[in-house]
């Protein structure tokens, strides 16, 4: 550990792009409050590096996901657990920081605490505990001694399920309420002809190739039932080639956009969307657009998540409203017939949509923090002060 009058050490261990996003956020919040100089270490990805941090080795090492892919990298992750942990433990840094992809950080934590007890460890971003495999929350305890959650309800699940200290540090998103929020003129369009609907297939390769044609689909019966809607489908980089092909054999036409800035342009005018669950639906909540969710997994994952998970909805914001508002359509329910019917009323206005607009203007009020402190800032004060848990 380093003594008082030295340079503060934080080691960071990110496993994919959006642990990198927060790790890079997370450094400057560090770097403004700190009251001496940080040296970072650790692994993490290109805006972490921007940030002037060198990783250990190649964040896309590890940045994998779902059985069959960690099970053919298997024999790397362990390595790159391994090569982690050796470097934690070298450098004996004041504190470690893992974030989010619970898969590999958590590996890397468990193996460090073995080797230096007395090392304060934080995680940044809670797992899922309270959607499934409850019994996590109390397995972090012997490695985990302070959590960092994005959602407002997580710190009471952790309490109830016997998990670490916990602490609501507020989601990143709000930090960007002015890059999802309307101005005058597009809340206007938002009320124009034809109606905008933006439409989000997910950002994995398995999320796309199954949502893609039930969206297509249910595209079609919209436009042959309201006639003419703008379709906007904001493409995920690296899945571009794959939507492109597939939106090719739609029946309705859809325009393609690509980039964040696109795509929040898109939710500033949207009507309403269609969108795979998953943190996007946050993004549309607190852009404040009605919408319809959809998911579709394999028939071993469904199986799977059947005796697992505990919660009554996958919904992001329905979680955070405690009220099912958004509906949603998972797996044989997931049809063209079921989401145009859903989303018709969506479109047309009425009181379909505005109980969900009145839903959505409460989400600000539950994720803000006191004086609308950035999370990055809250997450920060936590890391300097992080001891060791008693």
């Amino acid at each position: 550990m380093s003594d008082g009058g030295a340079d503060r050490k934080i080691w960071l261990v990110a496993g994919e792009d959006s642990g990198d996003q927060l790790g890079a956020k997370l450094m400057r919040g560090l770097v403004t409050l700190s009251d001496r100089p940080i040296r970072f270490g650790g692994v993490g990805g290109e805006a972490m590096a921007a940030q002037g941090f060198a990783s250990l080795f190649s964040i896309d090492d590890v940045a994998v996901m779902g059985y069959l892919p960690v099970a053919a990298r298997l024999r790397t992750l362990l390595r790159r657990i391994r090569q982690t942990v050796r470097d934690v433990v070298a450098a004996r840094p004041d504190v470690l920081v893992i974030i989010d992809s619970p898969g590999f950080t958590h590996a890397v934590a468990s193996r460090v605490r073995k080797q230096m007890p007395q090392l304060p460890i934080v995680d940044y971003v809670s797992p899922s505990v309270w959607a499934w495999r409850p019994w996590r929350a109390a397995k972090m305890r012997p490695f985990i001694d302070h959590v960092l959650a994005l959602l407002p309800f997580e710190p009471d699940a952790h309490r109830r399920l016997g998990g670490p200290a916990c602490t609501y540090v507020g989601h990143p998103l709000i930090e960007r309420l002015s890059e999802l929020r309307p101005d005058a003129r597009e809340a206007l369009a938002r009320e124009a002809s034809p109606p905008t609907l933006v439409i989000l297939p997910g950002s994995r390769r398995s999320e796309v190739e199954r949502l893609m044609p039930v969206f297509g689909a249910t595209l079609a019966r919209l436009t042959e039932r309201l006639g003419p809607i703008e379709a906007v489908l904001p493409a995920v980089t690296r899945h571009r080639a794959l939507i492109e092909r597939l939106a090719l054999a739609w029946d309705a036409p859809v325009r393609l956009v690509h980039g964040e800035a696109a795509k929040h342009t898109a939710f500033r005018r949207a009507r309403a969307a269609l969108a795979a669950s998953g943190t996007v639906t946050l993004e549309l909540a607190l852009a404040g657009v009605p919408m319809v969710v959809a998911y579709k997994v394999s028939r071993i994952e469904e199986a799977v998540a059947r005796r697992l998970i505990q919660v009554p909805t996958i919904v992001l914001p329905n979680l955070i409203l405690g009220q099912n508002a958004m509906p949603e359509f998972i797996q044989a329910e997931c049809t063209a017939a079921r989401l145009a019917a859903a989303i018709e009323p969506l479109l047309d206005g009425g009181a379909a949509r505005d109980t969900q607009v009145d839903a959505l203007s409460r989400i600000d009020g539950l994720m803000r923090l006191p004086g609308n402190e950035e999370p990055s800032l809250s997450a920060a004060r936590i890391v300097l002060d992080a001891k060791r848990a008693a």
